[in-house]
């Protein structure tokens, strides 16, 4: 089949444009939920719009990967768990406590630690050129949270932390994940992913409805919360499979360093979070050292 470069380019783009203001989203998304109730909420609302997805591939899709065995749930429903559930609670979580400048640039250094773990995994090697480049990086992360102006619009130290954990659960997720891709087109892992994430997050979301009135939320709400699964969640990891079957790893992979001053503009637009000093130096350090770790 062919394709459009300009088409694939042009998606990327949006996925980049989707991702970087998915921060100031969360924050909005803040002011109608309770930041532990999002997280399930969202899994729901992405698994709900997953399973057309997944039956409509399975239906006309000729190129099938094989068929899913019982004896492999249980895994891929960890993985679900872990890189969907838990990955949404940390980052919202994370995101009630933390900058919008903060969030994206701690996100940013996911890769890196795809790449640790990938390596205890004997999946990929570890250069000097990428050693060096993860200390950069997490020099960059550390001068966040001991430059001055540190706590400035809410940025703490939890935040931040809860946001890596939140890029670590998504790095668990990416590397174990990685054989059951192997065997299990994209589309059928994210669907069974994303319903275990739902399942598992079900008694957490009963639990906090006994003191939040649900139906106290407004339409525009319950818009953002839709707006969480549809674009960030489903959209976003559409494109990015798409492009990764038309496009270099390392070109997609470039995309992803706009994402923090997409992320930093949309707050200083949106929340009026200002870049202090702090975090432009962090910002420099951080993009520098994700990108050493990352060139080939």
């Amino acid at each position: 089949m062919t394709y459009s470069r300009p088409l694939v380019y042009g998606l990327v783009c949006l996925m980049t444009f989707i991702w970087g203001i998915n921060f100031v989203i969360a924050k909005i998304s803040l002011r109608f939920f309770p930041a532990l109730m999002i997280g399930p909420l969202r899994s729901i609302f992405a698994a709900l719009l997953m399973l057309p997805i997944y039956f409509w591939s399975q239906r006309h899709n000729s190129r099938r990967s094989e068929p899913w065995t019982w004896r492999e749930l249980p895994l891929i429903a960890a993985l679900g768990v872990c890189g969907i559930t838990l990955n949404q609670i940390f980052f919202i979580v994370g995101m009630d406590k933390t900058s919008v400048s903060h969030g994206a640039l701690v996100i940013a250094t996911t890769p890196i630690v795809v790449l640790l773990l990938a390596r205890l995994r004997g999946q990929e090697i570890i250069t000097a050129r990428a050693a060096g480049g993860m200390a950069l990086a997490f020099a960059g992360v550390a001068s966040l949270n001991l430059g001055p102006g540190k706590d400035a619009h809410g940025a703490t130290v939890l935040g931040d932390l809860l946001v890596f954990l939140a890029g670590f659960t998504f790095a668990l997720f990416a590397v174990f994940g990685k054989e059951i891709t192997r065997r299990h087109d994209t589309i059928t892992v994210n669907t069974l992913g994303y319903a275990s994430g739902a399942i598992a997050g079900l008694p957490l979301l009963f639990w906090l409805a006994r003191d939040f009135d649900l139906t106290s939320v407004p339409l525009e709400g319950w818009f953002w919360i839709l707006y969480l699964a549809a674009l960030p969640s489903v959209a976003g990891y559409m494109i990015f499979y798409y492009a990764m079957t038309h496009l270099p790893a390392s070109r997609v992979a470039a995309f992803s360093y706009a994402q923090p001053v997409i992320a930093a503009s949309a707050g200083l637009a949106v929340l009026g979070e200002p870049v202090t000093a702090t975090v432009a130096m962090g910002g420099a350090l951080v993009l520098s050292g994700v990108w050493l770790t990352n060139r080939r």
